[in-house]
């Protein structure tokens, strides 16, 4: 895994990505296969991350302007 994230660190810094955008970006990702896998079950969600649950509706809301029932954002 660690060739793989240094490859596309590479290519990051290349492109002139900011830290705080790739962090944001990775988080946004992680969260929603997290989701993806846990059958958009918040709770379940947030066990699996070792998160509260509380957390990922907030962060899901960020992400797309709405509470938890934009979570099943399933078209992506």
């Amino acid at each position: 895994m660690k060739k793989r994230l240094d490859v596309l660190i590479e290519e990051m810094l290349d492109g002139q990505i900011l830290l705080g955008e790739a962090i944001a970006e990775f988080e946004k990702i992680y969260i929603e296969k997290a989701l993806k896998r846990n059958n958009f079950h918040i709770s379940n969600t947030a066990q699996v991350l070792g998160v509260h649950r509380n957390t990922v509706a907030k962060r899901l809301a960020s992400y797309n302007g709405s509470g938890p029932k934009g979570a099943g954002n399933r078209s992506q």
